[in-house]
């Protein structure tokens, strides 16, 4: 019986493989090399039957509306008009009125074998393609001519149906144009900034002289411009965007050498060429200016293109409180104007600058926001400068550094005029950098490095960072970031405005310590008492001045609004940073209070929600400065 089980699994094993060997068998005949080949070569003759029908049905169309741009609508959050823009500075130029060195150097930047090529580039499109279906935004690597065609005939929109027809189109404009007519078109449909469309606009914004008198030097930084705009604008630049256009200007030229079309010797000659300083645009003066770029800058950085953005026709509402910003505005105008009459104090009163941002902490709204005495006097906007140091309204974030890093030994003893603690070097300079850029200090910022200045505030800020750092330990620790636009619409397209808060990026008890610090008490004075009188209910607040003496700052919030205030000194015929006179580094206080004053006018008092030691705790039974420091 034994045998007889044994011989029947063995036949069933032998079934058994048999039958997987007879279903591998079935898989190979249906994945044969033939069977492959056939199945490749159908999917191909098939793509290729779908590409020669939408060649043949999508024709060249007329030029899009980009030349007929249309205005954006800029509104305060209750919908009223804030400001209208639109207008476009374009003149076109033909060919022979560019420089060949000029033409070269946006080939070399752009599309090295745009003289070879059929107008399109396959493996860009591919990388595009495939960043689109799967939500990654935009991706280069468009020939010129897909670029003119985009720029041209079509829309910035990111979608397989646009790119489809950029694709077809690129194709049939190769076969129709000239090399020369594509790159002329290219030149002067782009977009450069400064509100200038095309290579002739562009020379005149940024080097003030016609397109056909541009330098090598000149032409290689408008072909690196082109790639961003906003950010490789040197007027405006940031440090990381002046770093970045010059190394893209050697790229342009280094590619010019190695195509034959720039010497290598007259290359090492060649410095970079800084582009005049930025006009501002006609009818956005006051404020308007200051809060129209800002939000423009969230929109870029939020994914709208520039060349999208300057086609017009958006309608973007902002989260600016039109009472607020007017009460913000009188406050600066105020303390800008004190003083005596004589030559002297005018003098001085011309050299001052403020600038100032107003933030909801439960959402990182930007409510107010002051960037200069007006836009068409002064383009660069003081609320988002970040040249001056930050001083004394740094070290709450030191603070904040060796509770991170030591929770549980003690803080420091308190300096003679208030209750932040000195730097006493538990957190070295890394750990205090991380810790400030966790809160929302600019990361590359110098002076962070050494330790034993640390504590002095080296470091350049600006009064909208610094009201995102405010704004998050006033949040109990979890991350704001000041945020400009509600919502952005042209036709069935509309964007959202980013969510301002984010994750937790210091222990509650951190920010909450360091707010107790900052607390507004009877024991602190009588200037804080006069603070927390007239805004009405309790404040955490610092203020001073830089190391070099040129930027005096007041921060302070209460839990329903953050205010940041700057006084700095600039040279008004040169713009260079001066020494502050003594008679303005209190301004910045007085314009908080008086703003803040009215701002929560009528406002229910909100007290701070303060966790310190494991427990709640209010500021009433907060311990004194006396009390921390014992």
């Amino acid at each position: 019986m034994a045998r007889t089980g044994a011989v029947r699994a063995k036949a069933a094993g032998a079934a058994g493989d048999g039958g997987r060997r007879k279903k591998r068998a079935g898989i190979r005949r249906f994945f044969t090399w033939r069977r492959m080949l056939a199945y490749v070569l159908s999917l191909w003759l098939l793509l290729l039957g779908a590409f020669a029908v939408l060649y043949y049905m999508i024709d060249i169309p007329e030029a899009n509306a980009v030349a007929k741009a249309e205005s954006n609508v800029y509104l305060y959050s209750d919908g009223t008009l804030l400001a209208r823009t639109g207008d476009i500075n374009r003149e076109s130029v033909t060919i022979d009125r560019i420089p060949r060195h000029v033409q070269r150097a946006f080939v070399a930047a752009e599309n090295k074998s745009f003289y070879q090529d059929a107008g399109v580039d396959p493996m860009g499109i591919a990388r595009g393609l495939a960043k689109t279906v799967t939500g990654g935004g935009t991706q280069g690597g468009s020939t010129i001519t897909q670029q003119y065609v985009k720029n041209y005939y079509l829309s910035q929109e990111q979608t397989i149906t646009r790119k489809v027809k950029e694709l077809v189109i690129s194709l049939k404009v190769d076969q129709r144009n000239s090399k020369d007519e594509i790159l002329a078109g290219y030149l002067n449909t782009s977009y450069f900034g400064r509100v200038a469309y095309g290579i002739q606009a562009a020379a005149r914004a940024y080097y003030g002289k016609e397109a056909a008198d541009l330098t090598v030097a000149e032409g290689a930084y408008l072909a690196a411009l082109v790639q961003a705009p906003s950010q490789y604008d040197w007027g405006v630049a940031s440090r990381t965007g002046k770093r970045l256009v010059t190394q893209r200007w050697k790229y342009v030229l280094n590619n010019m050498v190695e195509m034959g079309w720039l010497d290598d010797a007259e290359r090492r000659r060649l410095r970079f060429p800084r582009p005049l300083p930025p006009k501002p645009t006609p009818g956005l003066d006051g404020q308007a200016g200051y809060l129209v770029d800002a939000a423009r800058r969230e929109l870029i950085a939020s994914g709208v293109s520039e060349q999208e953005l300057a086609a017009g026709g958006w309608t973007i509402t902002l989260s600016v409180d039109r009472a607020k910003q007017k009460s913000l505005e009188r406050a600066v105008a105020r303390q800008l104007a004190a003083g005596g009459r004589s030559a002297r104090d005018r003098a001085a009163r011309s050299d001052l600058q403020a600038g100032a941002v107003s933030v909801e902490p439960r959402t990182g709204r930007v409510l107010a926001l002051y960037g200069g005495r007006s836009y068409t006097q002064h383009y660069l906007s003081n609320a988002t400068r970040a040249d001056y140091q930050a001083g004394a309204v740094f070290k709450p974030l030191v603070t904040a550094a060796e509770l991170e890093s030591d929770p549980k030994g003690a803080v420091a003893a308190e300096t003679g005029t208030g209750p932040v603690p000195k730097y006493t070097g538990k957190a070295g300079p890394a750990m205090v950098k991380k810790t400030a850029v966790a809160l929302g200090m600019d990361p590359d910022a110098e002076g962070f490095r050494p330790r034993r200045t640390i504590g002095l505030g080296l470091m350049g800020t600006s009064p909208m960072d610094l009201a995102g750092v405010y704004a998050t330990l006033g949040n109990h620790g979890r991350k704001v970031t000041p945020t400009l636009v509600l919502s952005a619409r042209r036709g069935d397209q509309r964007i959202e405005g980013r969510d301002g808060i984010g994750d937790q990026v210091v222990r509650r008890e951190t920010a909450d310590t360091v707010t107790s610090t900052l607390l507004a008490r009877p024991d602190d004075g009588a200037t804080r008492k006069n603070w927390v009188r007239t805004v009405g209910q309790p404040a955490a607040s610092i203020g001073g001045s830089s190391d070099d003496r040129r930027a005096a700052w007041f921060a302070g919030y209460t839990p329903d609004l953050v205010t940041v205030v700057g006084m700095f000194g600039e040279d008004h015929r040169n713009k260079r940073q001066t020494i502050l006179p003594t008679a303005f580094r209190s301004r910045p206080a007085k314009v908080w209070t008086t703003y803040m004053g009215e701002a929560l006018r009528g406002a229910r008092p909100a007290g701070f929600d303060l966790r310190i030691g494991g427990v709640p705790a209010i500021p009433s039974e907060l311990p004194t400065a006396g009390e921390r420091s014992g």
